[in-house]
Parts: structure tokens; C-alpha cells; sequence
């Protein structure tokens, strides 16, 4: 492991003390790297007169303004959780990498002025052995960052190191692009220095737009990746006496804070303290697995009622008629001899094209032709039903 070396033994890798650990690491490290760098660049920028070098420079520094709200961000998500957060501070992280994209717009939108000058008022500039060089140690150290960051982030889950591999990258192939439009430049004379420029403060700016459009994404409250849901459906069905599940929901807080709360079917005839020792296991073993925090509801089924269970078939065939996605759930029969109610929910996709009504409208038409005095109770939810 790359950052085995900041992982105590024993310790988990996402841990709260080894995450902050690791991304402190990453931000003084960048600091120390992106202001040697942004030196380097600023220096032979200004005396050869290349304007694509000195933007390259002053995205460096901005860059360290990044490590720094990375630092920061890290240490806030290390704060353990008070009586006004009671979740912890781990969505700090997202922060830190909304504040990042913003710097990194920011210099796309100052390089990009920078250029057009350059374009329209070219200069003539000079390349020299040391600005070659610095260039090249620079491409190397920026791939270098991004693999690193980028191994950061897989192991954390972390946006903010996530954000600033995506930042490392992009810096690598600007640098390349500057280095490259200096070699040509060189050897034909082609003035290519303000147009290079504008094209690194696009990919800049691409590279900020996809930072913010993630981050933002998961301060919104994105849905759990299917295959961790899958994970979750396959872990509690496996249970005995389970026989199915439903409304499951996970909640992601930053830093591999997660909790999720789920409905359990089971047989209406279990007793009490069994279906509440079944709860505790599901959720110990979920937790001990996962690290989710799950919060199981138990739902009792009616399975030994030949007239539910009729029923209850012809209402998921109904259901299914409609949109073999519905699911329906929570089903049971209240009434009397003469008159009965059918009382379920019906979980529906969030892209279901129809709308609450129409599929009201068209349980209530496919139970009618059952021919017998039965009224409809039904709630629909529109769920992420992958």
C-alpha cells in the first residue's frame, strides 16, 4: 500500500484518525511541492517572457491555497461528533473540495484572460535549458501527486483527495502542453505560446466543473452506488426468516460515515423477541461488515391466509401489468364478511413516467374486476429501485 507507512498496525485505513492522518499528509505535502513548483515556473516565466509558464506558475501557487483548505478540511472532518453535529464533521471534506473547485475555476477564468491578451498582443519570448527543465521536474512531480492522491482516495473514499488527484492531473497535461508548445515554438518559430494557454485554462476549467458538479452532488445527498446496495439487499436476505425487503435507504455523511435503515419482512407468526433478536443480528452483522450503521424495521406478513395470499398475488400481478419495476409491499386484508380493505404500498422508480394518480387510477380499475367488495389503501413512493 502506498500510505502504509501512515496506517498504525491494526489500524483501518478509513478510520477517523488515520483518514485525518492521511489527507494532513497529502496537504503539506502539496504545499511544500506546489510552492517549489510555483517558484520555479514564476521565475524563468517572467525573465523568458512566456506567458504560458508564468500562468502555469501562478496555477501552482493557487494550488497551494488548495493543500491549505485540504489541510483544513481534514482536520475539521477529524473532530468527533458534539451536540449540534451529532454525525460527526466529515462532510468538512466536501467542503474542502467545493472551496477547491472554486479556486480552480478561478484560475481558469484568470489564465484564460491572460491568453487572449497574449493572442492578440504576442511577445516575443525566449526558451532556455532552465525552463525546460523546470517544466519536465514539474510534469514529474505532478504525476506523481496524482497517483498518490489518487491511491489516497480510493482507499478513503474521499472527495477532497479525489478533487485535488483530479487537480494533479490536469496540472501534469497543462505543463506538457506549455512544454510542448515551447519545443515547437523553438524549432519553427510558430507563435503558439497564447494559444496554449487558452487551451490549458479549458482543461482547468473542465477539471473544476467536474469537481464541483461531484461535490455538490454528494452535499445534496447522492444515493448509495448500486453494488453497495446490491451488497446490502444480498447480506440481509441471506438471514433466515427473512423473506424479503423494502425501503431501504442509505444516508452517506462523509468519511465513510454511513448510516441506513431498511424494512424486513417476516412471517406475522414469529414471536416477539425472536423477530427483535433477528433485528439486532441483521444490524450487527451489517455494521461489522460494512461499517453501514443500520437501523432494521421489522414488517409482519400474513403467509398462512389462503384469502391474503390470493390477494395479494393478484394485486403484485396488477402492480406488474402497469410496470414490471412496481413493487408491492406492507400488504394486508382489514375488514369484515361483507367488506374488506386492501391496505399495501407500491414503490415505483423515481423515472416512472406516471404520475401518482394514474397509477391509483389503475389499481383501483384492476382490483374492481375482482367482482367482490374490496376497497383500495394504497400509498405510492417513487424509491431508487436498482
Amino acid at each position: 500500500m502506498i500510505f502504509g507507512f501512515l496506517i498504525k498496525k491494526g489500524e483501518r485505513p478509513a478510520s477517523p484518525a488515520a483518514r485525518e492522518r492521511v489527507g494532513k499528509f497529502s496537504g503539506i505535502f502539496g504545499i511544500v511541492c506546489n510552492t517549489l513548483l510555483a517558484a520555479g515556473k514564476i521565475a524563468v516565466g517572467a525573465l523568458s517572457g512566456m506567458i504560458s509558464v508564468l500562468a502555469d506558475g501562478m496555477n501552482n501557487l493557487t494550488d497551494c491555497g488548495s493543500n491549505i483548505v485540504s489541510f483544513i478540511g481534514f482536520k475539521m472532518s477529524g473532530k468527533p461528533a458534539d451536540k449540534e453535529h451529532p454525525f460527526g464533521h466529515q462532510r468538512a471534506e466536501s467542503i474542502a473540495a467545493l472551496v477547491i473547485a472554486v479556486i480552480v475555476l478561478a484560475v481558469a477564468v484568470e489564465l484564460a484572460v491572460q491568453s487572449v491578451e497574449k493572442i492578440v498582443s504576442p511577445a516575443e519570448s525566449e526558451v532556455s535549458v532552465w525552463l525546460v527543465a523546470v517544466l519536465a521536474v514539474s510534469i514529474a512531480v505532478k504525476l506523481f501527486m496524482f497517483f498518490m492522491n489518487r491511491s489516497f482516495a480510493r482507499a478513503l473514499d474521499s472527495p477532497a483527495l479525489r478533487a485535488t488527484a483530479a487537480d494533479s492531473i490536469s496540472d501534469a497535461l497543462a505543463t506538457t502542453a506549455v512544454l510542448a508548445c515551447l519545443i515547437v515554438a523553438h524549432f519553427t518559430n510558430i507563435a503558439l505560446d497564447g494559444w496554449v494557454s487558452a487551451a490549458v485554462s479549458v482543461l482547468i476549467a473542465l477539471s473544476g466543473f467536474s469537481i464541483l458538479k461531484d461535490t455538490i452532488s454528494r452535499l445534496l445527498g447522492r444515493a448509495a452506488d448500486a453494488e453497495t446496495i446490491r451488497q446490502l439487499k444480498g447480506r440481509i436476505c441471506a438471514f433466515d426468516n427473512v423473506h424479503g425487503i423494502h425501503d431501504l435507504t442509505v444516508h452517506d455523511y462523509g468519511g465513510n460515515k454511513r448510516y441506513a435503515t431498511v424494512h424486513v419482512e417476516v412471517d406475522a407468526q414469529m414471536p416477539l423477541m425472536a423477530t427483535h433478536d433477528l433485528a439486532d443480528s441483521i444490524e450487527k452483522e451489517i455494521e461489522k461488515e460494512t461499517g453501514i450503521a443500520l437501523t432494521v424495521h421489522i414488517d409482519p406478513l400474513v403467509l398462512d391466509d389462503p384469502k391474503t395470499n390470493a390477494l395479494r398475488g393478484e394485486v403484485e400481478k396488477i402492480a406488474a401489468d402497469i410496470d414490471p419495476a412496481f413493487l408491492v409491499h406492507d400488504f394486508r386484508v382489514v375488514g369484515g364478511k361483507t367488506h374488506a380493505n386492501l391496505i399495501f404500498e407500491v414503490a415505483i422508480p423515481f423515472d416512472s413516467p406516471l404520475s401518482e394518480g394514474e397509477i391509483l387510477q389503475k389499481i383501483r380499475e384492476g382490483v374492481a374486476q375482482f367482482g367482490k367488495n374490496l376497497d383500495v389503501n394504497v400509498a405510492i413512493e417513487r424509491q431508487n429501485l436498482d
